[in-house]
Formats: structure tokens, sequence, C-alpha cells
């Protein structure tokens, strides 16, 4: 008899890119910065002028002319080091505040499901933070 077909995960990355253009900035900490500037050969001092910009008290990354992160060419070229929000996309704290944030994020990312029940999304997100988000 066969099996039942396993339940298409709440989110598979495409690797679009859809998620690294516009919506307000990629988030940037001490840490994340330090890592980048590492990866790129670059000094921290000399890597927070050259590719991020403030957003009210905290650092975002620079977008290109394009519209995408000045680190987006067809793929991450920081994947190794990305920052913490990009990590942890589309999992992050701000769906369980409201899981609306889902079913908008949804709208413009092909790799998550929008078929999701409220808890669905809510267990999704909580246990994807209980197991190695930050």
């Amino acid at each position: 008899m066969p099996s039942a077909p396993l339940e298409a995960p709440p989110f598979e990355c495409r690797c679009c890119g859809d998620c690294c253009r516009g919506f307000g900035g990629t988030y940037v900490s001490e840490a994340d910065m330090a890592r980048i500037a590492a990866f790129i050969g670059v000094d921290a001092a000399d890597f927070r002028q050259r590719f991020c910009q403030p957003s009210g008290r905290r650092w975002v990354l620079t977008q290109a002319a394009s519209g995408y992160c000045v680190f987006w060419d067809r793929l991450c070229t920081i994947h190794p080091v990305k920052p913490r929000m990009c990590r942890q996309w589309p999992f992050i704290r701000p769906v369980l505040r409201d899981p609306q944030n889902w079913r908008s994020m949804a709208a413009s990312c092909p790799g998550m499901r929008s078929d999701l029940s409220e808890e669905a999304i809510l267990s999704a997100v909580r246990s994807a933070l209980d197991n190695g988000g930050d």
C-alpha cells in the first residue's frame, strides 16, 4: 500500500533573490558586519562606510541601483556569512507578533506556502527560532 505523501514544508528557498530586493533593507549587527568584512577582506570600519547605511539606530546593507542588496549577483555573494536576518528568513519574530506578516511576505516569495493556517505558521516560526534562530 503506498504511503501518504509528506506535507510540503512551510518554506523551501528557490534562490530567486526576491527577499534580497527592497523591502526596507537588511539589518546588520556588529557581529554580522565583522563577519562579512572579514569574508570579503576589508576593514570593519571600511565595510560600514562602503556597504551600510543608518536606519534609525541600526545599520542596513546598502542596495545596488537594481534595488537588490549590494551583495546579490544572481546569488548571494556572501552566503556563508550572510546576516542573521537573512539566515532566519522567513522565520522571523515579527511573524510571531502578527501571523499576517507571513502572508504578506509569501505574496512576494515563491518559496513560502500561503495555504497554512495561522496555527501552522506560528508553530513553524516558533520551531525554527527554537532550533537555531536567534
